[in-house]
């Protein structure tokens, strides 16, 4: 049995132990009559009582005897005239408990004072007393600022023990700063409308401590005002305007003051801000989080773009094998297509050799040696104009035709009759669509906008002015053609101008010849003959004589490059440029090469007109 209640008894005390959490430190403020004995003991400079007390020994040190301080030579020296400058707590002998003093310390204290310093009790103890001039006066007035807890307040205000002192910014303070800075705080917190101040704490306090400990200060509310120093009282106003001014005067001076109190606790709390070590040590920290963080974002990013690169690589790889592949397929074709066109080239140059041989075995089928030169001309052309399965047909239409040299003959007029028809046929077809207007690539519109010699030569001025390569380059050419016509149809589109430049590019080679030519004759008659705007703009060539006088011949390339090397090498500020310019250039003389700068200088400015002009639509 007993041995059931002993195994019973520890089952109970396990699971009791396992139930148990460790202790936890709580922090209590005190309340009610318990809050009102803390802040009794506080005020004096006793937190807690020991825990062998009695209750009466701790109402006894609630409330301890009060030891009056009776400095008669510091009350002789008081002047009642001057009560406002005296110190009402040495006057009624307290002054080394000033504003921990009670209202019952003050009370007693001024029973004592009175006891002791009553003109009566002086008097009849021998002293000469001058009633106008007797320091008891200042007693009563002491009793009288001290006893009401208003005008309490507004001395205890600016009491002048009160040190406003605030400790700067030093490594002496950072060194030993709770020491230095806690004192300062604990005698700035009698001015904190609310109760418990936080205090300086302690090295290891968390940030969250420290955080509520500045968000209280720089957060401060004090009730410290500055009536005491009013320097006029308004009752003495002789009316209520004259009260009504003062009574504005000192609220002015106290705001003032007031201002400066604030900015005082302000830099107190910035100055233990920034001696606090423990605040280093939090920037620190953070610090090194938001090091830590950066950190593992970059590692996170560089991973990223790591996978980013890899994928790439293998896109980019996968891709060249493809694009090796299409590009070995694209070899294999073009090399089949090689094959072919070669063996397409010997099968046309074996069937042209058949069709020559067989010509000139049976002596071109000439009836007459004159007829022979003509014939050897169709001959070739027949080569050159036929394919090749025509030409097959030919040199079997030819070899079953044998000795017989009228048909043969007859089958090859015929061949060189349709050849010479289809070249007929295509150049009418050129002429009417040129004198329609008709480009290869052109519209309804553009048939009605037939081009002129003069609209033609600015084409093929314009198509060399801007050669391949030029950005927008046939919106440009429309553009200048467009400017510089002078003709009534004043719009010319990009697809216009591009399909009469193929026209003429596949038009026949004598047509192209001579609209060069006459395209370029008309340019060196443009830079032979001055113009209206280059008479009006310079007066260098008035006379006939002067103009005969210049070299009219055609710039070659290597004059055109030598000028420029020499406009680059002789500056605007050389002196005698142009005639330095004329030495470089041989054949030139200093008109030439003045002129010639005109021209370059009006071709790059109706050059930039035109791509601008473009450029713009």
């Amino acid at each position: 049995m007993t041995a059931d209640m002993d195994s019973e008894d520890s089952s109970v005390s396990v699971i009791i132990k396992r139930r148990i959490t460790p202790l936890i430190q709580v922090e209590v403020e005190p309340v009610g009559q318990w809050f009102h004995a803390y802040e009794a003991r506080r005020l004096r400079g006793h937190l807690i009582s020991s825990a062998g007390e009695s209750e009466e020994e701790s109402e006894d040190e609630e409330n301890p005897e009060v030891e009056i301080e009776d400095d008669i030579q510091y009350l002789r020296s008081l002047s009642p005239a001057d009560w406002k400058n005296q110190d009402h707590y040495a006057v009624l002998g307290l002054k080394r408990y000033r504003y921990k003093a009670s209202d019952d310390d003050i009370k007693k204290a001024y029973r004592i004072m009175v006891l002791r310093h009553h003109p009566d009790k002086r008097r009849g103890a021998g002293e000469e007393i001058r009633d106008d001039d007797d320091y008891f006066t200042c007693i009563t007035k002491a009793y009288e600022i001290l006893g009401d807890p208003v005008k309490r307040r507004s001395w205890d205000s600016v009491d002048p023990e009160f040190d406003d002192d605030i400790p700067p910014v030093t490594s002496h303070n950072k060194a030993n700063f709770f020491k230095v800075f806690g004192p300062v705080i604990e005698r700035n917190t009698r001015w904190s409308t609310r109760k418990h101040c936080p205090l300086l704490g302690k090295p290891d306090d968390s940030k969250e401590k420290v955080d509520r400990f500045y968000s209280f200060w720089y957060d401060f509310e004090s009730w410290r005002e500055f009536s005491y120093l009013d320097e006029e009282e308004k009752e003495k106003g002789q009316d209520r305007e004259e009260r009504r001014w003062i009574e504005k005067q000192n609220k002015v001076e106290r705001a003032r003051r007031r201002k400066e109190e604030m900015a005082r606790l302000r830099r107190l709390v910035d100055n233990i801000y920034a001696c606090d070590p423990r605040i280093a040590k939090f920037k620190e920290e953070e610090r090194e989080r938001r090091l830590a963080v950066k950190k593992a974002r970059a590692d996170a990013l560089r991973q990223k773009q790591e996978e980013e690169e890899r994928i790439k690589q293998e896109a980019e790889e996968a891709e060249r094998k493809k694009r090796e592949a299409e590009e070995a397929e694209q070899r294999a074709k073009q090399e089949i297509e090689k094959k072919e066109r070669e063996t397409l080239k010997k099968a046309i140059k074996k069937e042209r050799k058949t069709l020559r041989t067989l010509c000139k075995d049976h002596n071109y089928y000439a009836t007459k040696e004159d007829d022979k030169v003509q014939l050897m001309t169709d001959v070739e052309l027949l080569c050159e104009a036929l394919e090749l399965n025509k030409i097959e047909d030919l040199n079997k239409e030819l070899t079953r035709a044998g000795k017989n040299h009228s048909s043969a003959r007859e089958v090859l007029m015929k061949e060189v009759e349709e050849i010479r028809k289809q070249i007929k046929r295509e150049r009418e077809e050129v002429a009417a669509a040129a004198a329609k207007g008709g480009g290869g690539g052109g519209s309804d519109s553009s048939a009605n906008k037939p081009w002129n010699q003069d609209d033609l030569q600015l084409l093929i001025k314009a198509v060399n002015l801007f050669p391949a390569g030029t950005t927008k380059r046939w919106e440009v050419v429309s553009e200048y053609i467009n400017q510089h016509t002078s003709t009534n149809i004043t719009t010319r589109n990009a697809k216009e101008v591009l399909g009469k430049a193929k026209e003429l590019l596949h038009s026949d080679q004598h047509m192209r010849e001579a609209a060069n030519k006459h395209a370029y004759q008309s340019l060196e008659k443009s830079q032979t003959k001055p113009s209206i705007s280059d008479s009006t703009a310079s007066q260098r060539f008035d006379t006939p004589q002067e103009m005969l006088g210049m070299n009219t011949m055609a710039w070659s390339p290597e004059e055109q490059r030598l000028l420029e090397q020499a406009l680059k090498t002789y500056p605007v500020s050389t002196p005698d440029r142009w005639d330095r310019i004329a030495e470089c250039v041989p054949n030139r003389t200093k008109k030439d090469c003045m002129r010639r700068y005109k021209e370059l200088v009006e071709m790059v400015k109706a050059k930039k007109a035109a791509q601008a002009a473009a450029a713009k639509k």
